[in-house]
């Protein structure tokens, strides 16, 4: 790992999860042409996240991380964006009331266009064929033509990303985000909802606040902090040959920086210590993610975090944990020993989704409600039992009305799921179950606040 970084350098590493172009002309084409458009982000607002999430590190701010499984290209649209940029912005105050400090908003969203699949091929209506990558590498129609990756789309990810980024930036700053704004809507939600009394209760609780607040002269106009907000993006940064043209020089620093979003993370079938995703994420100066299965070893752990945050640097690194309901007691109590023995500063987040999908009776994939909620909880407990900080939450959500995992207070049966099923990919929660689930993390931050103080 010592080594000379450039940001070529993961070309001699050992690649997985990544396409072979059948015409090597087509692509050095297209990645000359992606080397030469701006930078979809810049230095100093990766910086600046940076410096949040280090917030988060030393336990005084929580994160949230939400948004698609994959982006689609044909699914684009202003109206999608708002609609999951408003859901977690609702899920963020709500969050802030119960954890009594700031959340960092990290949407999966403007790059989240490639998936690492279990297989390299799919069998669709008896036709085997390549597996669908995500729309950045291939298409999703079942035909041998729409599977073979194509480089041309990188740039139309490209463009989707830069709108979508310029539409988060002026929903951000312009006023949408307006908390009084975003807490309406959230009444408005709960309100006369069955099953949703208690939520009703605690969105009457952040009224009150609110109330309180402009009463004693604190509102968008004496505090800007009420009127906009500070959001970010995120994907795994799967395809290198997109982020290797995407990459830069920060002219203020002179270091490296990722131009494809605010922060890229690796995923668990992705973190081979000597392999190429490790090492293009090393040189970068944007905070890193990091995905952690049941298959990580405590060896191999900090040996990553070594390659990853070698300064130990609070912020630069998010451990995001994911095995699944029931199997976390198993395996995140020795990782957070190892972290806490050799003290090493990081993030610890939970991503409930990718440990709890399983095939529906209709044949459908799905997560249940309910199991997704247990990881969460028993994230909670292990960190309450080591002595950590829970840091973050990371979700696959839309801000849609689909159907694609089962339960919530609105439930949805495995006989609902064939009504809006709409991912190319995995799962999400749709708009009411992510509202739902921040209202119970809402309930744990709490809680943990209590015993706190309880203790003092």
């Amino acid at each position: 790992m010592g080594a000379e970084w450039t940001r070529a350098s993961w070309r001699s590493r050992p690649r997985v999860q990544m396409p072979d172009y059948p015409d090597a002309a087509a692509l050095s084409a297209v990645e000359r042409k992606l080397a030469s458009y701006p930078p979809l982000v810049f230095a100093g607002e990766a910086r600046r996240l940076k410096r949040e999430l280090g917030e988060v590190a030393e336990g005084r701010a929580f994160l949230l991380q939400g948004g698609d499984c994959a982006e689609s290209f044909a699914e684009f649209s202003a109206d999608n964006i708002r609609d999951t940029f408003k859901v977690m912005l609702q899920m963020a105050v709500v969050l802030t009331f119960g954890a009594k400090c700031p959340v960092v908003k990290i949407g999966r969203m403007a790059g989240q266009f490639a998936k690492p699949r279990s297989s390299p091929t799919e069998t669709v209506g008896g036709l085997e064929l390549p597996s669908y990558r995500g729309d950045i590498i291939n298409g999703f129609a079942p035909s041998e033509a729409e599977r073979a990756p194509d480089p041309e789309r990188m740039l139309q990810a490209y463009l989707q990303a830069a709108a979508t980024l310029n539409l988060l930036r002026a929903f951000s700053q312009g006023g949408f985000a307006d908390i009084t704004r975003v807490h309406a809507w959230t009444l408005d939600f709960t309100s006369g909802q069955a099953g949703y009394e208690k939520y009703h209760a605690l969105a009457n609780r952040i009224s009150d606040a609110l109330d309180f607040m402009q009463a004693a002269g604190v509102n968008a106009g004496s505090a800007d902090t009420l009127h906009r907000v500070e959001f970010y993006t995120s994907h795994e940064a799967l395809l290198l040959e997109y982020e290797e043209a995407l990459a830069r020089v920060d002219s203020t620093t002179g270091l490296p920086v990722a131009g494809s979003g605010h922060m890229i993370w690796i995923g668990d079938r992705t973190r081979q210590p000597d392999g190429a995703h490790v090492e293009f994420a090393r040189g970068v100066q944007n905070p890193i993610g990091l995905k952690c299965g049941p298959s990580i070893t405590e060896s191999d752990l900090l040996r990553l975090i070594d390659a990853l945050n070698p300064k130990n640097e609070a912020g630069r690194l998010t451990l995001i944990a994911r095995f699944g309901a029931g199997q976390a007691g198993e395996h995140l109590p020795r990782l957070i020993r190892a972290v806490e023995r050799e003290g090493r500063k990081v993030v610890w987040s939970c991503d409930p989704m990718h440990g709890n999908t399983i095939k529906s009776a209709s044949g459908y994939k799905t997560r249940p409600f309910e199991r997704v909620l247990r990881e969460v909880r028993e994230f909670f407990a292990i960190h309450a039992a080591e002595g950590s900080y829970p840091g973050g939450v990371h979700f696959e959500m839309t801000g849609r009305d689909v159907t694609e995992c089962t339960g919530g207070v609105r439930a949805v049966t495995d006989e609902d799921l064939s009504d809006r099923y709409h991912t190319a990919c995995d799962p999400r929660l749709n708009a009411a179950q992510s509202l739902e689930l921040a209202f119970l993390v809402a309930e744990m931050l709490h809680q943990r606040l209590e015993a706190q103080r309880a203790a003092v």
